[in-house]
């Protein structure tokens, strides 16, 4: 079964574009027009990932991004119209795992949503690995987090960086290494990418977030994960 990504754009010209080069790609695509209809869709359909515009009649894409991770985990990637840094934070701050600036290629979004699909595939698939450090748990096989014996919802990004910092401890990551590692092509060194996701994992997992025991700053350089 082809894989199903529901694009959500209140513009018709964009959603066909969208939609003609992903069934190029081999994708089943859904369509919405408003963040009501995406929500409903979203819930009926269960597709793969969501591409999620910003500007939306009725709830915008940042509610809807808002709402969509109180009950799922699906990949989202943000569009944004303006190349403005606090559009991209704060889609990222609400769990959004990727986004990409009006015009693009849409050969880049059909890689990023590969990429994205790739990780998530490789995470579903069984592993029997936990590692356990102080009051995490990270369970591979069950792609599960939890952090003083109680369950924490990650999105698909969170994991990754958790997992990557943990089975690594005491290695330094920088910005540029954990772009490269997470999203697996030129991000075009925008380092508050990799800040906001460090700050979301944070919250959910450590028990002191603005003086975490674990996943550390080296100023300077970088993050990296500290075993106890």
């Amino acid at each position: 079964m082809p894989e199903k990504i529901l694009v959500v754009d209140d513009e018709p010209t964009i959603v066909e574009f969208v939609r003609i080069n992903l069934e190029k790609a081999g994708f089943e695509v859904l369509e919405a027009g408003d963040g009501e209809t995406a929500l409903k869709l979203a819930a009926s359909e269960q597709p793969n990932l969501v591409v999620l515009d910003i500007m939306l009649p009725g709830k915008d894409g940042f509610e809807v991004c808002r709402e969509l991770r109180r009950t799922t985990s699906v990949p989202i990637i943000m569009l944004t119209a303006r190349d403005d840094d606090i559009d991209k934070i704060l889609g990222l701050e609400l769990g959004a795992d990727d986004y990409l600036t009006k015009p693009f290629n849409p050969r880049e979004l059909v890689a990023r949503i590969r990429a994205i699909l790739r990780r998530v595939d490789r995470a579903n698939k069984i592993d029997t690995e936990v590692i356990a450090q102080g009051r995490i748990q990270l369970d591979l096989d069950r792609h599960q987090v939890t952090a003083g014996g109680k369950s924490v919802d990650l999105t698909p990004k969170e994991f990754e960086l958790l997992e990557l910092l943990m089975k690594n401890p005491g290695r330094v990551f920088s910005r540029e290494m954990l772009l490269e590692r997470l999203w697996g092509y030129d991000f075009f060194g925008d380092s508050k990418t990799i800040d906001v996701h460090i700050r979301r994992l944070r919250e959910k997992v450590e028990e002191e977030p603005s003086s975490p025991t674990h996943i550390l700053t080296v100023w300077g350089v970088g993050y990296k994960f500290r075993e106890l």
